[in-house]
C-alpha cells in the first residue's frame, strides 16, 4: 500500500516532526516547541505551540487529540476535546492543552502533548427540508437504545 505523504513545514528551532510510536499507531505524536517550560495551572488552558505547518490534503483532515498517558497520569488534554486542522490550513498548529487536574503541570521544550490522526471525510451539502425519512428510533435521544 502506498502511504499519503503529509508535507510538513518546520516553522522555527526546535520543531519536531510528527512522529508515529509505534508501527501500526493511528497518531503521530505531536510536541511543544517552546523555548522554556511551560506551567499550566489546574483549570486553566494554555495554547501550547508546535513549530509545525501540515498541508493535509483536499477531503481529509488532521485531528488532534490527547495522548492516553498524558490525560490519564497529569490530567491533561486538548480543551476542546478533538481539535481539527482543515486542508486549506497553513498556519501553525496549536495545542489547546487543559489542565483537569488539582496540580499545576510542567510541559517541558519537546514534550509530546497531543496526536494527530489524518483520516478522510465526506464533503456534503445541507439542505432545507419539511420533513425527514421516519425510522424505528425516531427522536429517541440520549440513551434512548439502551445503557
Amino acid at each position: 500500500m502506498t502511504l499519503p505523504v503529509i508535507r510538513v513545514k518546520l516553522l522555527r528551532e526546535g520543531a519536531v516532526l510528527p512522529a508515529f510510536g509505534s508501527a501500526y499507531a493511528a497518531g503521530a505524536d505531536l510536541s511543544a516547541c517552546l523555548d522554556a517550560p511551560m506551567t499550566i495551572a489546574p483549570g486553566e488552558t494554555r495554547m501550547i505551540p508546535t513549530g509545525l505547518a501540515v498541508e493535509i490534503p483536499q477531503y481529509f483532515a488532521g485531528l488532534i487529540y490527547a495522548r492516553s498517558g498524558l490525560a490519564a497520569k497529569r490530567g491533561l488534554a486538548p480543551a476542546n476535546k478533538v481539535g481539527v486542522v482543515d486542508a486549506d490550513y497553513r498556519g501553525e498548529v496549536m495545542v489547546a492543552l487543559h489542565n483537569h487536574s488539582a496540580t499545576a503541570q510542567e510541559i517541558a521544550p519537546g514534550e509530546r502533548v497531543a496526536q494527530l490522526v489524518v483520516t478522510p471525510f465526506l464533503p456534503v451539502n445541507y439542505q432545507a427540508a419539511d420533513a425527514l425519512d421516519e425510522t424505528v428510533r425516531g427522536a429517541g435521544g440520549f440513551g434512548s437504545t439502551g445503557s
